[in-house]
């Protein structure tokens, strides 16, 4: 293995992927995931990717706010100093970035197949891209194009806005949670973690008694209709999505569009389409025709941040 390979890895709070890539094409080799919890820290599945290969520099993308040396990660108990790791394993540069920042980077990269369009509107050229997508979190970053040509990724803990509720339903499940988290994100209902805390509130307001349930279960038993409050949880976690999504593309002028990205929504790319999530996008009272031009399209690419992180080697 030639020295002059680089290192990339998206890190969540569930699981790290990593890849080498050629720092002079950009070429990413095929990526190697592995649960987070695998490891006691960083550095070992750093070392335990590598098993003894050497690379010339690195970039990772991280479920976590980045403002200095040390990164906490929002989902997970791992911490790491960006300069002790760089030194541990000799790089020449070491860049770390939130993951939705790199995700937002790979956007004017991605094939055409890779993206899948939700409902009307066409994209702006040299506007904003809102980008959005729940995973072990909720992830959110805005892509604005500069006028070199370039584009520049803003980082973004958006996901941790408060959720607004739309309608009476929505503001009795919101009601129940903030008995359990006192301030109710938009993370705590449009995430993996969220839709167990939609399931669980739903059957508190039907007055059952329900079983804790893993996302995958949840969506499982919603698709193939044999769990009502399963799907009623479903219909709420989509139509909430579209109450963030469009909330950020009128935040940030998103006339470019919002992409929807995230470990969850790819493998429910039907149900997305037939949901309520467009409606909801789009249902901003007076700036219902505003958001009826703007696209929202799903990203189906495996992990779009090894892509963006790819143009930072």
């Amino acid at each position: 293995m030639s020295t002059a390979q680089a290192l990339v890895a998206d890190i969540g709070g569930t699981n790290i992927r990593f890849a080498l890539v050629n720092p002079v094409t950009k070429s990413v080799g095929d990526f190697e995931a592995y649960p987070c919890a695998r490891f006691v820290s960083l550095e070992d599945a750093i070392a335990s990717f590598l098993n003894g290969r050497k690379v010339c520099r690195a970039a990772f993308a991280v479920a976590a706010p980045v403002s200095g040396d040390v990164v906490s990660f929002t989902n997970s108990s791992w911490t790491f100093s960006i300069a002790a790791v760089k030194a541990a394993f000799e790089w020449d540069r070491f860049s770390v970035v939130n993951d939705f920042a790199a995700t937002a980077l790979a956007i004017p990269y991605l094939p055409s197949a890779d993206l899948f369009s939700i409902g009307g509107g066409t994209a702006v050229a040299g506007k904003p891209i809102g980008v959005i997508g729940p995973g072990t979190g909720l992830g959110v970053s805005v892509l604005v194009p500069l006028p070199d040509g370039a584009f520049l990724a803003i980082d973004s803990e958006g996901g941790h806005a408060t959720m607004p509720a739309c309608d009476d339903i929505e503001a009795e499940i919101l009601a129940l949670l903030r008995q359990d988290f006192g301030h109710v994100s938009a993370e705590r209902v449009v995430s993996g973690g969220g839709l167990v805390n939609l399931h669980r509130a739903m059957g508190r307001m039907l007055g059952q008694t329900t079983t804790m349930l893993a996302p995958d279960r949840i969506v499982a038993d919603a698709l193939d209709g044999s769990c009502p409050i399963c799907a009623a949880a479903l219909d709420c976690f989509f139509a909430m999505l579209g109450t963030v999504a469009g909330n950020l593309a009128l935040t940030v002028g998103a006339k470019g569009g919002v992409v929807l990205a995230g470990g969850i929504l790819p493998r429910m790319r039907d149900a997305l389409s037939s949901s309520r999530f467009r409606g909801r996008f789009e249902a901003k009272g007076r700036f219902h025709p505003w958001l009826s031009t703007v696209p929202t399209v799903l990203c189906l690419h495996p992990d779009p941040a090894v892509i963006g992180l790819a143009g930072l080697i």
